[in-house]
């Protein structure tokens, strides 16, 4: 993963912003013999496209359902294509629709960053669109986005609670926030702070099958996980890799603590997730003199030149809430 620094050359980019969303508009009109297009329809199709239909989208967008399918129309009547096929279900994308909703949401995207440049000094507008991690993010990280939207009242901010992995650009958000062990990607990572955790189980999975002492002896237990994921352990200074093996799999933490309360094996969740059933006794520690190294919350976004100043603003205010509540990275001493 690659890190990014502050931007630089606001001007330039600014002439480049509104220079390419020129340019994709103009061979947009051009080729269908249109004047110009409308940012707002451009907008109310690619939140249609990523919703679904036309009534969530309504919602998302604060909008009445016949305001939204009046935009969409005259979109279409513009660009003179069909991209949207409405079924019983909602509305499917159209083979140009899918093409073009790319185009639509880099072109607002742009737009959005231009107007930040030369709004005043620190105020953010525009839709800011971030996939946070359900586990974790509810509880920990959703007051930093709460006060981001009471210090930016012109940013609008839509996150979408998932453990799993969203494609960035092609479901058109600006940033994820990404905990654990990131792998290679040309996705450009900062990270913000640290996530210390631990291996757990039930006493009555201990009482039944034992408790490892060394990591070769995960082999023998049941580990609770989200994939195939490897798990590495600390032994000194060196890194032990282990690619353990269970029956129950979960894209989310909660889910593999609740899997962890009824016996079922032993998994590696974070600190922020299982303190309360450690202190209660219902978890244990498993295997401390072996703890895993800190993993990392990250804010990655999509490749590009210069990162949006919303982007920018989000990640330093979650390095603040890091320094200034260490309890939420967690403590490998517990």
């Amino acid at each position: 993963m690659r890190q990014t620094s502050a931007d630089s050359g606001e001007a330039d980019t600014v002439t480049l912003t509104v220079a390419a969303v020129g340019r994709l508009s103009e061979k947009l009109c051009r080729a269908n013999g249109n004047t110009e297009l409308d940012i707002e329809e451009l907008r109310t199709f690619v939140e249609v496209a990523d919703a679904g239909g036309v009534s969530t989208a309504a919602r998302r967008l604060g909008l009445t359902k016949s305001l939204v399918s009046r935009h969409l129309a005259r979109l279409e009547a513009e660009l003179g294509v069909q991209l949207l096929a409405r079924t019983t279900r909602g509305a499917a994308l159209t083979e140009a629709g899918a093409t073009f909703r790319n185009h639509a949401a880099r072109a607002c995207a742009e737009i959005d960053a231009a107007k930040e440049m030369f709004s005043p000094e620190g105020e953010l507008r525009g839709r800011f669109r971030v996939a946070m991690p359900l586990t974790f993010g509810p509880t920990h990280l959703a007051p930093v986005l709460a006060d981001m939207a009471r210090r930016h009242p012109q940013l609008h901010i839509h996150t979408v609670y998932s453990d799993r992995f969203v494609d960035l650009v092609a479901e058109g958000f600006d940033c994820a926030i990404r905990v654990g062990y990131l792998q290679d990607s040309n996705l450009i990572a900062r990270h913000v702070g640290p996530i210390y955790g631990k291996l757990v189980a039930s006493p009555a999975y201990i009482d039944a099958n034992g408790s490892p002492q060394k990591p070769e002896e995960l082999s023998g237990h049941q580990a609770l996980m989200q994939g195939t994921e490897t798990w590495q352990f600390l032994d000194g200074e060196q890194i032990v890799s282990i690619r353990p093996q269970g029956r129950f799999k979960a894209d989310n933490g909660t889910a593999l603590v609740a899997a962890a309360l009824a016996g079922l094996g032993i998994a590696w969740v974070p600190d922020g997730v299982t303190k309360d059933y450690i202190a209660s006794g219902a978890l244990v520690p498993v295997m401390t003199r072996y703890p895993p190294p800190p993993a990392g919350v990250y804010v990655v976004r999509p490749p590009s030149q210069h990162p949006a100043p919303k982007v920018r603003v989000l990640a330093e205010m979650l390095i603040e809430c890091f320094e200034n509540a260490p309890h939420i990275a967690g403590n490998t001493s517990d």
